[in-house]
């Protein structure tokens, strides 16, 4: 990745992570996208620790990159059901909001999260 495209991802996260830390209310969920995979988690900030994940590592279907996020956003979203949590704010790590980040926020709001 090129010294400019790291400083503007740097950039907008930095942007982001302002907004999302004013609210304490809500826990965060967390977007990471690797070139090959993409992973999600749900963190508290008061304590600090994660409260659930999901990945597209331990999906066997076979498919497009984007398709194995809306596995992982649903996959999310279930688990966040089973620690009744309803409502998240969504921490989108700098990416734009766009493909396989834009796919996973939906399948997690069709699992029932409310981002």
């Amino acid at each position: 990745m090129s010294k400019v495209k790291e400083l503007k991802r740097s950039r907008r996260h930095t942007r982001t992570r302002k907004k999302i830390l004013a609210n304490p209310t809500r826990p965060r969920l967390v977007v990471f996208r690797s070139l090959k995979n993409i992973y999600a988690q749900i963190i508290d900030d008061k304590t600090g620790k994660t409260l659930a994940q999901a990945s597209g590592l331990k999906s066997k279907k076979k498919g497009t990159k984007t398709e194995k996020a809306v596995e992982v956003g649903k996959e999310i979203a279930s688990k966040a059901k089973e620690l009744k949590i309803e409502s998240v704010s969504f921490d989108r790590n700098g990416y734009k909001y766009h493909g396989r980040v834009k796919a996973l926020a939906e399948a997690a709001r069709e699992g029932g999260l409310k981002i």
